[in-house]
């Protein structure tokens, strides 16, 4: 796994009214700090990818529908530069991803469901000083086939 990407399993406490799930505490050691907390829904195939941070780490969580989440580390220097990962997050896994500083990361939406991402970063949004840096979908560096290989 990339070197300081953390995931935490979830756990569904469920009766005949619904369920309660913690999502993220205090006390999880995960997060550095708090900033925000954010919520998107992106449409089937959607594919939203990739940025990067130089200063905030996000967390992010799909409570709804399912999610291919790639990640790239893009740290020099780092045990796992040039490394990928790949999560399969949402309504079938239920994880939180923490995406430390550095690591490209995007998301293409499975099955034919409109998915919901939550995320919390450690920093709060500023238009003067945006802290998102974009790669193409595409970009030949990390070379990701988003395309689902039928078996």
């Amino acid at each position: 796994m990339i070197d300081g990407v953390k995931i935490k399993k979830l756990v569904k406490h469920a009766d005949d009214r619904g369920f309660f799930m913690e999502v993220l505490r205090d006390d999880d050691n995960i997060l550095k700090k708090f900033g925000q907390y954010s919520v998107s829904l992106s449409y089937p195939g959607v594919i939203k990818a990739f940025h990067y941070h130089k200063i905030q780490d996000d967390m992010w969580f799909f409570p709804v529908g399912n999610a291919q989440v790639v990640l790239y580390d893009l740290r020099d220097g780092s045990k796992t530069e040039g490394e990928t990962n790949v999560f399969y997050m949402g309504e079938n896994n239920p994880i939180c991803l923490y995406i430390p500083v550095g690591v490209a990361h995007g998301y293409r939406v499975l099955g034919n469901s409109p998915a919901v991402i939550t995320y919390i970063t450690t920093e709060s949004y500023k238009p003067g000083q945006l802290d998102e840096y974009r790669i193409s979908w595409d970009d030949p560096k990390i070379g990701f086939n988003w395309h689902t290989a039928n078996k």
